[in-house]
């Protein structure tokens, strides 16, 4: 029986509080898979976990991180054997199940996919489910019928889900524009592949009009509040949003003349349980179609003893990009 690392959140008066433990595997929860993790990463929602801002976490003690990558270590499923990749992503981890902010994980084998081919543990989660989420708009709007060329706004464009989106449709063959407050960030989105750069105030401003200009075709929203408002009254005809984050606001002060006067369409999308089938087509096209060499770009990698301060600046807005956290010594 060996002892291990965890980030373990606990609760005292209603505020939660971070440490870095060592703890017995004994400690771990049931599952039928047990994995040494190597890696996880940072997601906002793992921020508002860590720091107590969101009512994220169900129960205390917990080990929190919603995605982890690493090495079957022991095994009671027919779909895994000691000594194989995995990750995963979602499923109530760092929610209702100690998550990936530990040197072991254990857990049900639902829950784990294969590492796919084309992609070590570490890029994996330089993709987590920032990335995962950003594919899963990129299907929504092809479902949708969105072709390559069309015009594609990203708010959010600097954080983990905007940053995936810009890369994977500028590699895609759409023509991005980069919604940002942080002036100091447009060499960084240009080299992920924005096209244009817009200030967010351009986009959130209030307005008495419930229409504006047509503007462009798309847009994944990942901020909500007064920007999901000003996306939706500057789509284009037909033209479709994605919404997958409330950074900006859980309320939506909108009117009808969208949906009713430019036939607008507003998806939502969730990466928790998303269905397996889905998550192995989504894994697959970023597999293959996110070069590394992109991620590269957007990725920092950092130790585990870091997690309680990046997730302070993630929620208010500090952190750039992906963040990668080495999470075995």
């Amino acid at each position: 029986m060996t002892d291990f690392r965890a980030i373990l959140l606990s609760e005292s008066d209603g505020h939660t509080a971070p440490a870095l433990h060592r703890l017995p595997e004994s400690s771990l929860p049931g599952g039928t898979v047990t994995v040494r993790v190597a890696y996880s990463d940072l997601n906002y929602k793992d921020g508002l976990a860590v720091t107590g801002s969101g009512r994220i976490v169900r129960s205390f003690p917990m080990v929190p991180g919603i995605d982890l990558a690493g090495t079957v270590e022991r095994s009671d499923s027919p779909r895994f054997a000691p000594g194989d990749p995995v990750f995963a992503t979602g499923w109530g981890l760092g929610e209702t199940h100690w998550g990936g902010y530990a040197e072991l994980w254990r857990g049900a084998d639902d829950w784990l996919q294969p590492l796919p081919e084309g992609l070590d543990l570490k890029h994996a989660m330089a993709i987590g489910t920032a990335g995962f989420t950003a594919m899963l708009c990129v299907l929504t709007l092809e479902d949708r019928g969105l072709t390559p060329g069309a015009s594609v706004l990203v708010t959010g464009s600097t954080g983990g889900v905007g940053s995936m989106a810009v890369a994977l449709l500028s590699h895609l063959g759409y023509r991005v524009v980069a919604s940002t407050g942080r002036a100091e960030a447009e060499d960084y989105l240009r080299d992920l592949g924005a096209a244009e750069i817009v200030g967010r105030e351009e986009i959130s401003a209030p307005s008495r009009r419930p229409l504006e200009s047509q503007r462009w075709d798309a847009a994944v929203d990942t901020v909500g509040g007064d920007t999901l408002a000003g996306v939706l009254r500057t789509l284009r005809y037909h033209g479709a949003v994605t919404a997958v984050g409330n950074a900006g606001g859980g309320d939506l002060h909108t009117t009808v003349y969208p949906f009713i006067l430019r036939a607008v369409a507003l998806l939502g999308v969730e990466s928790v349980v998303t269905p397996m089938d889905r998550r192995l087509h989504a894994w697959d096209r970023l597999a293959r179609e996110l070069p590394t060499e992109t991620l590269d770009r957007m990725m920092s990698v950092v130790p585990l003893d870091t997690v309680p301060d990046l997730a302070a600046r993630i929620v208010h807005g500090g952190v750039r990009g992906r963040t990668v956290i080495a999470v075995s010594e």
